[in-house]
């Protein structure tokens, strides 16, 4: 009787795990971004309708997972100090469920200069994403959706960026 149970369960956890995009993407590529707000320190606001005409890349990580922890050097190094005087382009890290309190340390410690803002209660992650990190979305000036990775792997970031310099070649 257990073991029937025990399949009739499995059966069930795979069924409904089949109903989720194994990407967790919410969004599709060539489609409008969604409208977004992103907290400042000082209390102002980012928002998405003041980035159009740019190319945007929007990453989401947390300060305790091992996969962001290596991408985010790369980012630092590879893309943000590449682009970051660029007028073309903009760069929003956003710490998923963290608040400042826990990412000006995290900050300070790796000194990074990257913008890094909270997304505490996954306003903005919840439009693009169900699960998963980290991800990254490249928004293109006229606002769509151009690029969508999830995890970090070498190769990947390696074609993220082979993206961005065919979007921000003058």
């Amino acid at each position: 009787m257990k073991n029937i149970l025990g399949l009739i369960f499995s059966f069930l956890f795979f069924v409904a795990e089949a109903q989720i995009p194994e990407s967790g993407w919410k969004v599709k590529l060539n489609e409008p971004s969604p409208a977004f707000v992103v907290p400042k320190k000082n209390g102002e606001q980012i928002t998405n309708i003041d980035l159009n005409g740019k190319v945007v890349l929007l990453n989401f990580f947390a300060t305790w997972c091992p996969p962001c922890r290596e991408e985010l050097p790369r980012l630092q190094k590879e893309i943000w100090e590449k682009y970051k005087d660029n007028p073309k382009f903009a760069l929003l890290v956003l710490a998923r469920e963290e608040n400042w309190e826990k990412i000006e340390p995290f900050v300070a410690k790796h000194a990074f200069s990257l913008p890094i803002y909270p997304d505490l209660k996954r306003g903005v992650f919840g439009l693009f994403a169900e699960q998963g990190i980290p991800r990254n979305v490249i928004v293109d000036t006229k606002g769509n959706i151009v690029y969508q990775s999830v995890g970090y792997e070498e190769k990947e970031f390696n074609k993220l960026i082979s993206f961005l310099d065919a979007l921000l070649k003058d």
